[in-house]
């Protein structure tokens, strides 16, 4: 009998779970154009998140923040700061996350792939190498020798994989570039290595799976050995599962590129589509970071780079015409989908108006995997890039969750791992159902949560020195929201969503345990379209209104005090009342005029949403040299600034 893989599997079970699912149109229809965006929300280019509505419950997480100086993995000193291309399983009850590493700059050695873990998805193990550098032989391509020992370059179109007998496989690429002005992923590289994650956290020996053979690397000039090698029979078995996966195994297509009948399409070979090669670098072209997901009716939808798609009604043994979905605006980053936890389906990627900016993070959600609507922000921030380097786009890309098959983190929320400005690494954990309304007033005292997972239907920014957490007030004994910031060159934000409201009453605690220098806390009453109306600026002794042309005396404030501030807010009076300690109230009129409030935001840094007027149309520039130096001070803490929230009260009221 011949061994059941996990994509047969998965095709026996993915209907089962989906049965209550919409149906899609039959693949004869849906062919032409694999997945639709109908909604009529289109991101605005001239802001960050598009004035699209926030995902109710989205938490994004700092995994790895780059550092030249003082660098957390503490492998190498200096620190590597290019980190990118993440990869997301869930696995022996722990999340495994791996992301490739280069000391400076893209497509530019040294080169090494990197691996952390977690139970929760908040707080991270320090990242461990995986597959470290490798040292080349001679090279000749073209007009270019690479003398020996030169480190090869990684590239990243795939990570994890659980067997069918349960094994945990990590891989990854070995490549190389004669110049950062070259690909990695054009077929002439060494090939793919894995090796096995153990349950106790350990790694088995690395071995080549596949070699790029029509390259001429194989078992005779890589420094690795071929996995057949291995002694270890449930470990040769977790490889041939893996190599007989058509579905899976295709992600490695752009970067083996090999004729010998290994893969069943060429999806690279896609009319019109723009040439690429290993002598230029371009994020266009065809065939590139495919991702997957199964609709109601099993058919296997793929999705590359470059708005292009196809459908498999086999799970990777044939497919359709690769063609183009017009109305997904694509980057050249990735384009991520997968099925949630209610039975929908979800796409993140960057809806861009621009085809160029790689912002805002955006979700759009489908009943039967081939119509999607309701587009909504899951990142809204795009903080400073920090360190120079060759090709480090800004903002956040390249998003996956976990591939079917790689296991399911308990609870209903869509996880997903991306970089940032291609040097610090973020994982997001959403709410599902996914929705960008609340129906129901906010009361929110903190005593039941033990950390800020716990805050289901808040939305949070947590850098890693501007941390959100729930922690303890000594002379209460209340749990409070405590909102940290250490950080020179991003903040801390958390938001919370309340139904539409004409008018409503909003009050809060706030005490300030210490403020650096410089520092406050905004706190902004918005509409979900980013009508910002007001502005609250508490410093080390007041609370200003400083939003636009507003000149009001502020009210009194003090380090170390609890302080209620309350808030009645009226859109059809242009107008919101304030007050502290229960006295007298401030009437300062709006300084624009929303419809309808439906979001709080507490900020540890001003408003940044404004795209530069210069990107706006064309897109954020891309030079392909350096043509930033390191920003100063971005290795050290900036002085601290602690916040801590409690009793927060949003009550919609009658206009």
């Amino acid at each position: 009998m011949k061994a059941m893989t996990r994509s047969s599997l998965l095709a026996l079970l993915l209907p089962l779970v989906s049965y209550a699912a919409t149906m899609p149109p039959p693949i004869e229809e849906s062919q032409k154009e694999p997945v639709r965006y109908v909604g009529d929300r289109v991101p605005d280019k001239a802001y960050f998140d598009g004035r699209l509505p926030h995902a109710v419950g989205t938490h994004h997480y700092q995994v790895l923040r780059a550092n030249r100086t003082h660098p957390e993995e503490a492998v190498t000193i200096p620190g590597w700061t290019y980190s990118h291309q993440a990869y997301l399983a869930y696995w022996n009850g722990r999340f495994f996350l791996q992301y490739l590493s280069d000391e400076l700059a893209e497509h530019t050695p040294p080169s090494r792939c990197m691996l952390t873990s977690s139970v929760n998805g908040k707080d991270w193990e320090p990242p461990v190498v995986v597959f470290p550098t490798y040292s080349l032989p001679e090279i000749r391509h073209g007009d270019y020798l690479l003398p020996a020992g030169t480190p090869a370059v990684m590239h990243q179109r795939m990570a994890f994989y659980v067997a069918p007998n349960g094994k945990l496989l990590v891989s990854g690429f070995y490549s190389y570039c004669p110049t950062p002005r070259h690909s990695p992923n054009a077929g002439q590289g060494l090939g793919r290595v894995v090796r096995e994650i153990k349950k106790d956290g350990s790694f088995g020996p690395i071995y080549f799976i596949r070699y790029n053979r029509h390259n001429g690397y194989n078992e005779t000039n890589t420094n690795f050995p071929f996995y057949q090698e291995s002694e270890d029979t449930d470990f040769l078995e977790a490889c041939e599962a893996l190599l007989a996966d058509k579905l899976i195994s295709l992600q490695w297509w752009e970067e083996d590129r090999a004729e010998d009948g290994f893969y069943v399409i060429d999806p690279g070979d896609v009319e019109n589509a723009a040439y690429f090669s290993a002598d230029i670098v371009t994020s266009a072209g065809a065939g590139k970071a495919l991702s997957y997901f199964t609709r109601p009716d099993g058919i296997v939808v793929g999705l590359w780079k470059n708005q292009w798609g196809a459908l498999s009604p086999d799970r990777g043994e044939t497919w359709t015409k690769i063609t183009n979905n017009t109305t997904l605006l694509t980057t050249g980053a990735k384009t991520w989908g997968q099925q949630t936890d209610d039975g929908r389906f979800a796409i993140v990627h960057n809806q861009s108006p621009t085809f160029s900016n790689r912002f805002p993070m955006t979700v759009m959600s489908s009943d039967d995997g081939h119509t999607f609507d309701d587009l909504l922000i899951l990142q809204a921030e795009v903080p400073p890039k920090r360190y120079q380097g060759l090709h480090k786009t800004p903002g956040s890309q390249y998003f996956r969750g976990i591939v079917e098959g790689n296991g399911n983190p308990p609870g209903d929320h869509l996880w997903v791992v991306y970089s940032m400005n291609k040097e610090d690494i973020w994982i997001s954990r959403t709410a599902v159902p996914l929705r960008g309304v609340e129906s129901s007033p906010v009361n929110q005292d903190f005593e039941s949560a033990d950390c800020t997972l716990d805050l289901e239907f808040w939305n949070i920014h947590s850098p890693r020195w501007a941390p959100s957490t729930i922690t303890l007030d000594p002379e209460t004994g209340n749990r409070v929201l405590e909102i940290k910031d250490e950080e020179p060159y991003d903040y801390a934000r958390v938001e919370r969503v309340f139904p539409a409201s004409k008018k409503v009453k909003v009050s809060f605690l706030v005490k300030a345990c210490a403020i650096g220098r410089g520092h406050a806390l905004d706190v902004e009453v918005q509409s979900q379209t980013a009508d910002r109306p007001m502005r609250l600026r508490i410093d080390e002794s007041v609370i200003g209104f400083d939003h636009r042309r507003v000149k009001f005396d502020p009210l009194p404030f003090s380090v170390g005090n609890w302080h209620k501030i309350e808030l009645v807010l009226d859109c059809e009076a242009g107008e919101y009342r304030v007050s502290s300690n229960g006295g007298s109230e401030q009437v300062i009129a709006f300084q624009e005029s929303p419809e309808y409030l439906e979001r709080l935001v507490f900020r540890t840094g001003p408003y940044r949403g404004w795209i530069p007027p210069q990107y706006v149309e064309e897109g954020m520039w891309r030079p392909s040299g350096v043509y930033t130096e390191d920003a100063p001070g971005a290795d050290v803490k900036a002085p601290k600034t602690v916040f801590w929230i409690d009793d927060v009260s949003i009550q919609p009221l009658k206009p």
